[in-house]
């Protein structure tokens, strides 16, 4: 037992230097989607909408589960998207170029933009944050886009928007199905930590904390994200010590 309370420990010094280190290798978000679907979920059973459970396959078509429904954007539910889990617009507005814009940003009509569009356009440390595999994850099209940018907080009265897929979305507020709490938290966690661009309200560092301790890393959430560090080059320092600990246990 000391001997592996030793090894442990190990695990974690060897890791701590990259703590703190973010994506710095890749810039194109098209690029990332595309290594997760090709390189991230290699076989059908890890091909699971992070939200709903849902699968889908190789040519992004959704299976929905039994019992799901919606009633908007159902063209966008027949396939699977790639959620920020952590909302581009959640970090996107600390960057100049999100909320003021810049001198480049301008259409073919002279007209200026700002947003999303011009900070991908102007800013690297933007682009890396917006390609970090680490909080991208599939979800069914209707459940990316009517979730938008809002934040998870807990909707005890309200009822599901989506069938038997328990997603609550009720003014700009959205509470995920319980399976999901833990990935959305270490998700959260790690951006926090790791971006100085970002960071969370005592509230929401709170609620993560707890959905973090309520519900265990997975063995897939483990495996995901070493391909993600083998592609992107970093490690979420968040899932390093939680997978270390499983692993632990497991011996």
């Amino acid at each position: 037992m000391q001997y592996l309370l030793l090894l442990l420990l190990a695990y974690f010094v060897s890791f701590s230097a990259l703590a703190n280190k973010g994506n710095e290798t890749n810039t194109s978000f098209n690029k990332a989607k595309r290594m997760l679907e090709k390189e991230v979920y290699q076989v059908a059973h890890e091909r699971k909408t992070i939200y709903c459970d849902a699968d889908f396959d190789v040519k992004k078509q959704i299976s929905f589960p039994p019992g799901f429904t919606t009633t908007k954007y159902v063209k966008r539910s027949k396939k699977v998207e790639w959620e920020h889990v952590v909302p581009a617009e959640n970090f996107g507005r600390n960057f100049v170029a999100w909320r003021e814009g810049d001198e480049s940003c301008v259409n073919s009509k002279g007209k200026t933009f700002k947003g999303r569009r011009c900070a991908e356009k102007v800013d690297h440390q933007y682009r890396l944050m917006q390609s970090d595999m680490h909080n991208l994850y599939p979800a069914i099209g209707a459940v990316n886009v009517a979730r938008s940018n809002y934040n998870f907080t807990m909707l005890n009265t309200e009822q599901s928007s989506f069938g038997s897929c328990n997603m609550k979305i009720s003014k700009r507020k959205v509470e995920p199905p319980e399976s999901a709490r833990g990935m959305i938290a270490r998700s959260y966690l790690y951006m926090h930590e790791t971006y100085d661009r970002y960071s969370m309200s005592d509230q929401q560092l709170q609620l993560m904390n707890a959905w973090h301790n309520q519900q265990p890393v997975t063995e897939w959430e483990c495996l995901r994200a070493q391909r993600i560090a083998e592609k992107q080059g970093n490690q979420s320092a968040i899932l390093e010590r939680s997978c270390a600990l499983l692993h632990f246990k497991s011996e």
